[in-house]
């Protein structure tokens, strides 16, 4: 290990592959809320972040326990729940007259079709304007869930219409 008067120690979270600092800092110069997804192995959580200097602030949050409470009987983590997700926090947004949003996927890997991206889909489909390449997005029968079984559509057709209804 490097050490003399001229070794500089990096940020703990640069050092543990936490935080990308530059990457942090474009998306904090385009003075844009940030769209933070995230997707663990049992859930999906999406919140929109303002910066501020004293600490980044959130607008709005939804996570895939609230589907539960909206009848969603399939699980938490599957594709067709991180769209369902996307699409509550979109529609939450849209009720804050929020309308232009930057994804933020932290350290996920930018895979095509992943959960993230159907997370994407779900804010797009809500009325956000977020960039992207519409290539990325996962197929329609993923996000409904027809490769989950057969009553999956159904189910998921109540929660997108529970969700888009504000009920």
């Amino acid at each position: 290990m490097a050490t003399g008067p001229r070794y500089r120690v990096h940020f703990a979270r640069r050092r543990e592959g936490k935080t990308d600092y530059k990457a942090r800092k474009h998306m904090l110069m385009s003075q844009k809320l940030r769209g933070v997804v995230r997707a663990s192995a049992k859930y999906t959580t999406v919140q929109l972040i303002e910066y501020d200097p004293k600490g980044d602030k959130i607008l709005v949050s939804a996570h895939s326990k609230e589907l539960v409470k909206m009848g969603w009987t399939k699980g938490t983590s599957n594709t067709s729940a991180a769209y369902l997700v996307g699409l509550l926090a979109g529609t939450r947004a849209q009720e804050k007259k929020i309308s232009e949003v930057v994804l933020d996927i932290g350290l996920h890997a930018p895979i095509r079709g992943s959960k993230v991206y159907a997370t994407l889909k779900g804010m797009v489909d809500a009325g956000l304007d977020i960039p992207h390449d519409p290539k990325i997005l996962p197929d329609e029968s993923r996000i409904t869930g027809a490769t989950l079984g057969e009553d999956v559509p159904k189910i998921f057709e109540s929660v997108a219409n529970k969700i888009r209804g504000g009920k």
